[in-house]
């Protein structure tokens, strides 16, 4: 099994204490906890787009690269681009670009995006988003495979002969789909022979299961292989402990700051106790035990092979949260990846050295 420590850089009040950080400051945060992630043995490091309140992830090229520049072993992914809502030829230059800054190391997870205010902000209609994440993700592809492009297109001028620079340095690269709610994701994913990425945050295990049993049939009705299938998911929260006492102790107050900004927000709240979040959700919070077990109860429904945790303290301490991450990759992370198989690919070494970060000699 494989780990991702991800961000989707909440620019918030924080649920304890509600003090909310500057901006540069909360970027700042970012920075360390990949370097964090990369010195602890995560696998990858994800980056998320939102285009509204309280995010403030809304250029995952420009950190990531940031990231890349600072790093040099670990794999940097979107979570996720939001396709339906950009130019693929754009995205396309800014990937490619980013994918030789790197090293090779990055992978994409593309999915719709999610709120209103973002749909407003770019002018796509609800009726016309999958229309235009489909649209936006076969013309990217394209682009990364061919030198040359031609694609009648719906919602961007069309390509005749199209170059677009530079040309990548994987070839192809890997792109997840992000699946959350709908078929429409699950199936564009199996279409393509790709892998899927279950969101797997917000409810309980079933209509997620139900997602990547979709994706099953799907991925055999379009004539892959059922042995080549990979299923990554997501996790609502992550506080690891020495005892179960000890993590429903510490992420009490964290789980009722939550719920009140839930409430504030007038958003109906799917786990109402702590005790319910810790046992429906997908939240990994108890002793290693009881998180191995955990996950083992997941990947019987998943069979995911690769998994995301939160990069941020998330209204932790900072003591707290480091704790928590170095007990996840010291007692858990081994026999996970013991127990559980890895993807059914190469997860890649790096293809090249990252282009390095050169000091003049007067500075």
């Amino acid at each position: 099994m494989k780990f991702l420590a991800i961000t989707l850089i909440v620019h918030a009040p924080h649920p304890v204490t509600g003090v909310q950080k500057p901006i540069q400051d909360r970027f700042r945060e970012v920075l360390d906890n990949a370097l964090v992630a990369e010195e602890l043995g995560f696998d990858g490091f994800g980056v998320g787009e939102r285009h509204e309140r309280p995010f403030i992830s809304s250029s995952p090229p420009v950190v990531l690269s940031h990231i890349a520049a600072l790093t040099s072993r670990i794999r940097l992914f979107t979570a996720v681009t939001t396709l339906s809502l950009l130019d693929p030829v754009r995205a396309y230059e800014d990937y490619a670009t980013l994918d030789h800054l790197s090293g090779g190391r990055l992978e994409l997870i593309i999915g719709k995006g999610n709120g209103a205010a973002q749909r407003d902000l770019f002018q796509v209609s609800p009726e016309e988003q999958w229309d235009r994440n489909a649209e936006s993700y076969e013309v990217f592809r394209k682009i990364w495979r061919q030198d040359k492009v031609t694609a009648e297109t719906r919602f961007r001028p069309e390509l005749k002969d199209a170059e677009v620079w530079p040309r990548p340095l994987q070839q192809p690269i890997r792109v997840w789909h992000g699946s959350a709610t709908s078929k429409e994701s699950v199936d564009l994913a199996a279409r393509y022979g790709d892998p899927l990425f279950s969101a797997n945050v917000t409810n309980p295990i079933e209509p997620y299961a139900e997602l990547i049993r979709y994706y099953r049939e799907r991925w055999e009705h379009y004539g892959h292989d059922p042995a080549d299938v990979a299923v990554g998911a997501g996790t609502a929260g992550l506080y690891a402990a020495r005892t179960s006492q000890d993590a429903i102790a510490a992420y009490r107050p964290v789980f009722e700051g939550n719920l009140a900004f839930q409430k504030q927000l007038g958003l109906e709240p799917v786990f109402s106790t702590l005790e319910d979040f810790v046992e429906r959700s997908s939240a990994l919070i108890g002793s290693p035990q009881q998180i191995i077990e955990k996950v083992h109860r997941y990947h019987e429904q998943f069979g995911h092979t690769v998994l995301h945790l939160h990069a941020d303290a998330g209204g932790l301490t900072d003591r707290h949260h480091l704790h928590s991450l170095e007990l996840f990759q010291s007692d858990i992370a081994p026999v996970l990846r013991r127990e559980i198989p890895d993807p059914p690919f190469s997860w890649g070494p790096v293809l090249a050295e990252p282009v390095p970060v050169s000091v003049p000699a007067d500075h």
